[in-house]
């Protein structure tokens, strides 16, 4: 595989001291795609991106996440490298990275920090809370994965159109890698080095403010991916309040025969809600293992190149080539109807019998009854 056909792709701001090395290390590498991703800086970065061959694209909002999703949708290689443009990662490291993509094992690989960590490159922390997020996702998305937010990762560019991103700042790995998890994509982690910032530079990433969005974006999505996790602890949570209060009015009655009405009826609708968010979560289980096995099922055959009608109608083409034997589960008089091979496909006015039809794209038909 070419090395035209990756474009490595680097998210900035304010990484003067940086960015060169970094850009020249990939060059010496024979990777000339480089595209720089950029949130205003103030000092000269751009100048000195650009300096070095690399393209440059100036986000219209602010954040690593908005920069991202800008530029996704102007990237025509085949493949991204991601890799944050403060020196902390090596290019190295591409090759590992890229290998699983390019043979075609994977269509989103994360590369493992925490397997070999530089001089301190991560602080306590830091590390003690990337650890707890890494095992909340685990508990939630059912995928073991060690570094979910790390910054060094590679994508096929059809994969990363498929993910519906939204999160503004450095949610943003949470997020893909969840999204991912979603469509069914094959995620793979390969380990690598991770080294400290360049002397004078500053870390963008405040733990405990980023930490919390982190934490409640793997919370929120869950809703979709896990709604047995997501509305069962709503439902714990509220249940269990109701029980508490319940047993504060029990014992008052049973010792000193204190009646609570108002909280006698709290507790009657805080178990009644806590139960109802359970059989809420338990239907919007089955409901997302449905959706996640059709999603898996779609892109697996996309991957093997049968087009997207022919997978929506059930049929080899479309148009079929026979109506009548590609639509065996139409009654007989409804499959002459559906027959445009015809002039006027839709000028019967007989009635169709109950049940689902199948129309060709941009047919309009109106039925009537006797």
């Amino acid at each position: 595989m070419s090395h035209k056909d990756i474009c490595i792709l680097i998210p900035t701001l304010n990484e003067e001291k940086s960015i060169q090395p970094v850009i020249r290390e990939f060059q010496e590498l024979g990777y000339d795609n480089i595209l720089v991703v950029d949130g205003h800086s103030t000092d000269k970065t751009v100048e000195k991106a650009r300096a070095s061959g690399a393209k440059v694209f100036i986000q219209s909002g602010s954040g690593k996440g908005q920069a991202l999703k800008e530029v996704f949708g102007h990237i025509k290689e085949r493949y991204i490298l991601l890799i944050d443009g403060d020196g902390t990662y090596l290019p190295h490291d591409a090759a590992r990275i890229l290998e699983p993509i390019l043979e075609g094992q994977a269509d989103h690989v994360v590369g493992n920090r925490l397997e070999n960590i530089q001089g301190g490159a991560i602080k306590r922390l830091n590390m003690f809370g990337n650890k707890m997020i890494n095992r909340f996702f685990a508990a939630i998305y059912r995928v073991q994965l060690h570094d979910i937010l790390s910054g060094y990762r590679a994508f096929t560019t059809e994969g990363i159109r498929m993910l519906d991103l939204s999160m503004p700042g450095f949610e943003i790995e949470s997020e893909m890698t969840i999204e991912s998890v979603k469509k069914g994509l094959r995620i793979i982690e390969v380990p690598i080095t991770y080294q400290p910032r360049s002397a004078g530079t500053k870390t963008k990433l405040h733990p405990f403010r980023d930490g919390l969005k982190i934490i409640l974006t793997i919370f929120r999505m869950a809703k979709t991916e896990n709604p047995m996790f997501y509305f069962g602890l709503m439902g714990s949570f509220v249940g269990l309040l109701g029980f508490l209060v319940g047993v504060y009015v029990a014992r008052d009655w049973l010792l000193w025969r204190i009646e609570h009405v108002p909280l006698t009826i709290l507790t009657a609708i805080l178990i009644i809600v806590g139960i109802q968010l359970f059989m809420i979560g338990m239907q919007g289980d089955m409901m997302a293992s449905m959706h996640r096995e059709m999603m898996r099922e779609l892109y697996r055959k996309k991957r093997q190149g049968v087009p997207l009608k022919a997978l929506i109608s059930g049929t080899r083409a479309w148009p079929p080539s026979s109506p009548r034997r590609d639509m065996p589960f139409l009654a007989p008089e409804s499959r002459s109807l559906l027959d445009w091979s015809s002039p006027r496909p839709h000028a019967s006015r007989r009635m169709l019998r109950p049940g689902p039809f199948l129309l060709p794209p941009g047919t309009c038909t109106s039925y009537a009854r006797h």
